[in-house]
């Protein structure tokens, strides 16, 4: 064991020490410098203030209106999504909403899908921008990536399964605009591999490379992102848990025993002792 680490572990021992903030009783609540009830309620949005929690810097509400169109966007009351799915499931077995809302939070902390593709969509942006600031092209990363790739263009952020395009972008450009904010270095690039992706496979960019790149242009880490959007999603699953839990139990997709497709042994007889 650590002889260093040993050493940390007895200065924490039967204390609780925090660099965010916390309770401090007769003088109020602190978080990352600021007086919560005092500096915060009802002069800063939620928003301004689930960002400071996440990452210890208060952003300006312009910022902070921007993610929750974002959240918004992403909050589809819709039970065929995979996450949304398991809130449905927690709703006609009559789980608590808390419990299943988690439950579909979790569904979606997925590299394939979900909160977790920020980190690699912001990785590969703002990689892509320093070898664009060392002389390569966007057509230059694509084919890098996809060399890369096995010959692929499986780049996170970019193509989207059964559908074409992405609506969420125009509805996040649209906001973007109305709040004053100018199309940035990493967000510039995005396009430019988007056209490239679209000449040569057909394929263009998802909300999760359009806000990876935003994300990027506003000075953000990976971790960071991946910090804010933690419950990204929260709002749809519990929509989708609502619409169960307000109909007779177990009326999500229930099944026939003949809708299984059994494809192992016939039937047989149990032998005799």
């Amino acid at each position: 064991m650590n002889n260093n680490i040993i050493e940390y572990w007895n200065t924490q021992r039967g204390k609780i020490r925090s660099r965010k903030g916390g309770w401090r009783v007769g003088k109020g609540v602190f978080c990352h410098g600021y007086n919560l009830l005092e500096d915060l309620a009802g002069s800063h949005s939620y928003f301004q203030v689930l960002i400071l929690q996440a990452t210890g810097r208060l952003p300006d509400k312009k910022f902070a209106d921007w993610c929750e169109a974002f959240f918004i966007c992403l909050s589809w009351p819709d039970a065929r999504i995979w996450c949304n799915q398991i809130g449905a499931l927690g709703g006609t077995v009559r789980a608590s909403v808390v419990a299943a809302t988690v439950a579909g939070i979790l569904a979606g902390d997925s590299r394939a899908y979900g909160q977790r593709t920020l980190v690699e969509g912001l990785q590969f942006i703002q990689g892509a921008l320093k070898e664009k600031r060392r002389g390569l092209t966007a057509r230059d990363i694509v084919h890098q990536e996809c060399k890369r790739q096995g010959g692929k263009p499986q780049i996170m952020g970019y193509a989207r399964p059964i559908a074409k395009g992405d609506e969420r972008i125009i509805a996040m450009e649209r906001v973007g605009k109305e709040l004053g904010f100018d199309v940035g270095a990493h967000l510039s690039l995005a396009y430019e591999i988007e056209n490239v992706l679209l000449d040569e496979f057909d394929e263009g960019m998802n909300i999760g490379g359009f806000v990876s790149a935003f994300f990027s242009d506003q000075g953000y880490s990976p971790k960071e992102t991946y910090q804010i959007c933690s419950v990204l999603i929260a709002s749809g699953v519990t929509a989708c848990y609502v619409d169960t839990y307000d109909r007779p139990p177990e009326n999500f997709l229930p099944m026939h025993c003949d809708d299984i497709d059994y494809q192992g042994p016939p039937p047989r007889p149990v032998p005799e002792k």
